[in-house]
């Protein structure tokens, strides 16, 4: 692999986040993310059951 080419989604993992989320595309393996950075909302959540992963997005098959 070149020096400037891009990695893929599954080159980082995210060792402080777990996800359970297994059609996500950047699950890997029984619980890791891989997205570069995640976004958790909204901004209104008073508990967890109110907030949601915005970086989550369908695998491709």
């Amino acid at each position: 692999m070149e020096m400037n080419e891009k990695k893929n989604c599954c080159d980082h993992i995210n060792n402080g986040i777990t996800c359970d989320v297994k059609n996500c595309q950047y699950h890997q393996g029984d619980c890791h993310c891989t997205a570069q950075k995640i976004a958790v909302g909204p901004s209104y959540a008073t508990s967890s059951t109110d907030t949601i992963c915005a970086t989550f997005k369908p695998k491709q098959n």
